[in-house]
C-alpha cells in the first residue's frame, strides 16, 4: 500500500463508487490518499437502510447528514436528525443508524483510515451513481461478522 499526503480535488460524481448492502457509497478519499489519516464517503441509502449494531476497536466515526432523516443509535443515545446534523461515534462505543425518509444522503468518515477496505472488499463496483437494485437475498451475517473481525469490528445486535 502506497500512502500519500499530496493534495487532491474530486468533483461531484467523482470517486470510487460501490454498492454495499443496499447503499451507494462513493469514496471521496481513502487511506492511500490521506497518509492513513482518514477515509470519507458520500453515502445514499433507502428507507430502513442501516447496518447491524456494531462496535469498532480502532476507528472513530463521524456522519454529516446532507439530505433526508436518519436515526442514529450511539451508546445509550438515540436521536433522529436531518440535513446539517453531525453525529460522532467514538471507537469502542456501539452504534448503528436507520434511514427514516424515503432516501437519505450523508457523509461518513472514519479515522484512522483502514476500515474502508471492508466496504471495498465486500461491496461491488456501482454500475451507476444510484441506489442499487433491491437485493433478492438477505446478507450472510456470519460471513460479514467473520470479515469484520479482521478489522477489529464486532456485530453486537441487529439493525434498529
Amino acid at each position: 500500500m502506497q500512502l500519500t499526503q499530496q493534495p487532491f480535488i474530486l468533483s461531484s460524481g467523482e470517486g470510487r463508487a460501490i454498492w454495499h448492502l443496499g447503499a451507494l457509497m462513493n469514496f471521496k478519499a481513502v487511506g492511500e490518499d490521506t497518509g492513513g489519516a482518514f477515509w470519507l464517503a458520500e453515502v445514499s441509502a433507502a428507507i430502513g437502510g442501516g447496518p447491524p449494531m456494531h462496535v469498532h476497536a480502532h476507528e472513530d466515526e463521524l456522519w454529516y447528514v446532507l439530505d433526508g432523516e436518519v436515526s442514529f443509535f450511539v451508546g445509550d443515545q438515540v436521536t433522529t436528525v436531518g440535513p446539517g446534523a453531525v453525529v460522532y461515534g467514538p471507537r469502542n462505543v456501539a452504534h448503528t443508524f436507520k434511514v427514516n425518509s424515503l432516501t437519505a444522503r450523508f457523509l461518513g468518515m472514519a479515522t484512522p483510515a483502514g476500515f474502508e477496505h471492508f466496504f471495498l472488499e465486500t461491496g461491488r463496483p456501482a454500475e451507476t451513481l444510484t441506489l442499487p437494485p433491491f437485493p433478492n437475498e438477505t446478507p450472510d451475517i456470519a460471513a460479514l461478522s467473520e470479515h469484520l473481525a479482521q478489522y477489529g469490528t464486532q456485530i453486537i445486535g441487529p439493525p434498529r
